[in-house]
């Protein structure tokens, strides 16, 4: 299994998923090791000079001028954990946990949070064993980082909480004791420090980022598919036009269109001289519109990564400059504005593709059989494949209301500006769920369009395409219940296997 070595400062994107999908374990390394020891040495040095440190010997928020006694200071940080473990909710998934315990780990191991290296080590080894915190998956603000979440995991590090087992929640000391794992005992600073951060909403973020890219790219196969479908043109996608505009995602765009539908096709040849002088927006405007999402998501991931290897504690522990600082790195208005951004860029491809499949439907647009049924009428086609889309794109609009934009004061108004992070990264991951169903349905009604046109295929990767997605959901003559042909197709989708089939073919999509 592969081994990734925290540093604080270079975890990515591939490492993080790797580690959400059990195909790594994590150890901290040497480095972050020396930066860790360095920063707790100091602040026992400060603490022995009986100096006051917020969240060391105060209490929290609100409660900071209230001097906390020697005797008291580990009592403080359990209470801490215990009183900040109130989330509700439908929990964050296993590979979501997975992915938020990485993160804070890595943000612990830049050496800025004064406490030992065993609370990082306790974390990764929880992580490794897989025993996994129950997450509850609101209650977070997205300041102060994300609080009632990370209590949770802090939680069960320390031994109480609940953990999963298989589907189960158990309680943490049952599945500890299985494994031989100790819990943590905490000492000053550290149930703080646990909490202290926006790794729940940057690492839900990130995987939704993951999710997302590889359905950009599935999203042009999709489109490109359709193009052939309704008989479109490729002259679209000439690298002419890119060049007079010089976003990026446009260009990378067109160069999937081109390779993805090859020179030519049976199809492409069976119309080579119709009237049609251009096609509709959603066929002719893909450079435009999923370069936009790609363009995005390439910020996104710039600002997500960047939010991976920061420290966001309070205080932050500088052993070399002398100095214990109060701060808000733990805001999580970075990341909140990037999510925002990634959902309404994710719900502009979803859109289009809806719309690729009302131009299926229609005959006045395809000229085939209304709504892709061979005897209408009597069997309904594809009509609520079309509604069920539409039913999602604009839930997706919904959904792409900017959290970011929403603030409330909390904590007796200590903490007056919140950054509501952790709610943009559940509403983006479900924008990315939505897409991921539209494109399905594409995919569902494209291959039923090619079959209406027989004998004439397309070829190339898009009839390998075809040809995958017909071995498990054929020709629909008559109807049948759609709705498990569309979770066929997207189960194809996030197995990679639908990605691999093209890739193998024309190389690594660009997004």
């Amino acid at each position: 299994m592969k081994k990734i070595l925290l540093t604080g400062e270079s975890l990515d994107l591939n490492q993080i998923w790797a580690v959400a999908d059990q195909q790594a374990v994590v150890e901290l390394s040497a480095e972050a090791l020396k930066k860790i020891n360095a920063s707790r040495s100091y602040i026992e040095g400060r603490i022995k000079e009986d100096e006051v440190i917020y969240g060391v010997n105060t209490g929290f928020g609100a409660f900071s001028s209230v001097r906390i006694s020697d005797k008291d200071i580990v009592q403080l940080q359990k209470n801490l954990i215990r009183s900040h473990a109130c989330g509700v909710g439908k929990p964050f998934t296993p590979r979501e946990t997975r992915a938020i315990m990485c993160l804070r780990a890595n943000a612990l191991s830049r050496g800025h949070s004064g406490i030992r290296p065993l609370v990082i080590e306790k974390i990764l080894e929880f992580l490794n064993n897989d025993i996994l915190p129950v997450i509850p998956s609101q209650g977070s603000v997205g300041a102060s980082g994300d609080l009632a979440p990370l209590a949770h995991l802090a939680l069960a590090i320390i031994g109480e909480g609940q953990v999963w087992k298989g589907r189960d929640q158990v309680s943490v000391t049952e599945v500890l004791k299985e494994k031989g794992v100790e819990p943590l005992e905490l000492q000053f600073k550290e149930g703080l420090s646990m909490i202290n951060g926006c790794q729940v909403m940057t690492a839900v973020g990130l995987m939704g980022t993951f999710e997302a890219i590889r359905l950009l790219k599935l999203m042009d196969v999709a489109g490109a598919l359709s193009l052939e479908a309704l008989r479109g043109s490729r002259k679209a996608f000439d690298p002419l036009i890119s060049a007079t505009r010089l976003h990026p995602g446009e260009a990378k765009t067109a160069h999937n269109m081109r390779v993805i539908l090859g020179e030519t096709s049976p199809i492409a040849e069976s119309h080579e001289n119709c009237s049609r002088v251009q096609d509709a927006y959603s066929l002719r405007c893909i450079p435009a519109v999923h370069g936009a999402a790609k363009d995005a998501m390439n910020q996104t991931l710039k600002t997500l990564t960047i939010e991976a290897n920061s420290s966001t504690d309070n205080p932050l522990v500088f052993s070399e400059e002398g100095k214990i600082l109060s701060c808000g790195n733990f805001h999580g208005e970075p990341v909140a504005c990037a999510l925002d951004f990634s959902a309404i860029a994710m719900s502009a491809p979803g859109s289009i593709s809806k719309s690729r499949i009302a131009l299926l439907i229609n005959p006045a647009m395809s000229e085939l059989p209304a709504f892709l049924a061979p005897h209408g009428g009597l069997n309904s086609g594809h009509m609520i494949v079309q509604v069920a889309a539409a039913a999602l794109v604009s839930e997706n609009k919904i959904l792409s209301h900017p959290a970011s934009v929403d603030s409330i004061p909390t904590s007796a108004d200590k903490e007056d500006h919140v950054s509501m992070g952790t709610i943009a990264s559940r509403k983006f991951r479900q924008v990315v769920k939505n897409a991921e169903h539209i494109v399905a349905m594409e995919f569902l009604s494209a291959c039923q369009a090619i079959d209406l046109l027989a004998p004439i295929k397309p070829s190339g990767v898009l009839l390998d395409i075809y040809d995958r997605i017909r071995k498990e959901v054929p020709f629909a003559e008559h109807d049948r219940v759609f709705s498990e042909d569309i979770q066929k197709i997207k189960k194809m989708i996030r197995s990679n296997e639908l990605l691999h089939i093209v890739e193998s073919k024309t190389g690594e999509l660009k997004w």
